[in-house]
């Protein structure tokens, strides 16, 4: 079964997740923010079910820490909260949180979401071999007539097909760019369609880019 952490001082909240939950996952729990990254790390889980609102620290900061580390950072975070998820579903999305449910929960809503993010996790853990290389490129809108949009940038990840990069321009899943290496502004490598945003709207917003059909010239082949 998948591995779904829950992350929540209050412990009658978690015994009601972890009741209703434990028949399609299986439950690590803890009301330690401290100890959350700490299993987190240890155990790899599948998602993560996180409260806001907890002692010494809170979900914000446990959910931007567990997105930003390298280990950990392609778990899918749920923020399940009594906050207002008009108040702060961006702003945890913006720390890397996947979606945000309001309590009370709907746990037909909510494990709808679970099962989507875990295999979307999973199905790109599966995929091509990745290696730490940067590659200078410049980025393009695709249908833009001239270079004026166009955005330098250095890839942080890549593999056969696809690579991930810093890109400030807002930009939205499956937005299009033509990709050229930025040594030869002329050089076009493909077109490539926006698969995941990292920290969206923020100054380290990242993007996973795919190409959309196979590139004329790439570092991986």
């Amino acid at each position: 079964m998948p591995k779904l952490l829950l992350i929540d001082d209050d412990e009658s909240v978690r015994k009601v997740l972890r009741f209703r939950l434990k028949n399609s996952y299986e439950i690590i729990e803890t009301g330690s923010p401290e100890e959350a990254l700490a299993l987190a790390l240890q155990e790899k889980p599948d998602a993560i079910l996180l409260d806001l609102m907890m002692p010494r620290y809170s979900g914000f900061e446990v959910c931007q820490t567990i997105s930003s580390l390298s280990f950990t950072s392609r778990i899918p975070i749920l923020i399940v909260s009594g906050e207002s998820s008009a108040n702060y579903k961006d702003f945890c999305e913006s720390l890397g949180a996947r979606d945000f449910v309001q309590k009370p929960v709907n746990f037909e809503f909510l494990e709808s979401k679970l099962k989507r993010y875990i295999e979307a996790s999973r199905k790109a853990d599966q995929g091509e071999p990745r290696v730490r290389l940067r590659v200078m490129l410049k980025l393009r809108p695709a249908g833009a007539r001239d270079n004026t949009s166009e955005v330098l940038t250095a890839t942080e990840t890549v593999s056969a097909t696809s690579f991930l990069c810093g890109y400030q321009p807002p930009t939205r899943d499956g937005a299009e760019v033509d990709v050229f290496f930025a040594r030869n502004g002329q050089h076009r490598v493909g077109r490539a369609r926006v698969m995941r945003i990292q920290w969206p709207g923020t100054p380290g917003q990242q993007v996973n880019f795919a190409f959309t059909e196979k590139p004329s010239d790439w570092v991986l082949k």
